[in-house]
């Protein structure tokens, strides 16, 4: 049996682009810790901020903010922190999620079983997810600190090159078994 993970390694990039966005009604780039963070631990991990914006909970600017950053070339994924939880204001979300061709549901999962160990049952409240949207990966996290930081160094980070190396790939062939399904 091949190691699949490590043969698919072989096409990530070392270096990633990426866009970070603050979902906020009361932060600034000044005091935006969770933003901060975000960069400190993708830079740490040898990638490369190319924007970071901060925009109110409000659907409409999120999802324009994730468009402009998708849209930029120097952008292979965008990171979302804020605006996942249960309150009236929480909606990035419903901002982004329908932008999703495929949702990689694992990460929200995975996500929440981790903060679980932390929080307890109050992780249930997380709305953690993430996706594909043109070729990209979006990641949408909490706004805690604490949050960001696992969902950073646990997950995104380790597999952020993996995953935007296989979403660059374009020789991948379907296995024999589809074609039997059509018929």
């Amino acid at each position: 049996m091949s190691d699949a993970p490590s043969a698919h390694r072989a096409y990530a990039p070392s270096s990633v682009g990426c866009a970070v966005i603050t979902v906020s009604d009361s932060r600034s780039l000044e005091d935006d810790g969770s933003g901060k963070l975000v960069r400190e631990l993708l830079e740490a991990a040898s990638h490369r901020v190319a924007l970071h914006a901060i925009v109110k909970d409000d659907r409409d600017e999120i999802r324009e903010a994730v468009l402009r950053g998708l849209a930029r070339n120097a952008v292979e994924a965008v990171i979302v922190t804020g605006g996942t939880g249960v309150s009236p204001r929480d909606v990035t979300p419903e901002a982004i999620e329908p932008l999703y061709e495929k949702p990689l549901a694992g990460f929200g999962e995975i996500f929440r079983a981790l903060s679980f160990q932390e929080i307890g049952a109050a992780a249930l409240l997380s709305r953690a997810s993430a996706g594909t949207s043109g070729g990209k990966v979006v990641f949408v996290l909490p706004g805690s600190t604490g949050a960001v930081r696992l969902a950073l160094e646990k997950l995104v980070a380790p597999e952020l090159g993996h995953l935007v190396g296989q979403l660059r790939r374009k020789d991948h062939v379907p296995s024999a078994h589809a074609g039997h399904a059509r018929k």
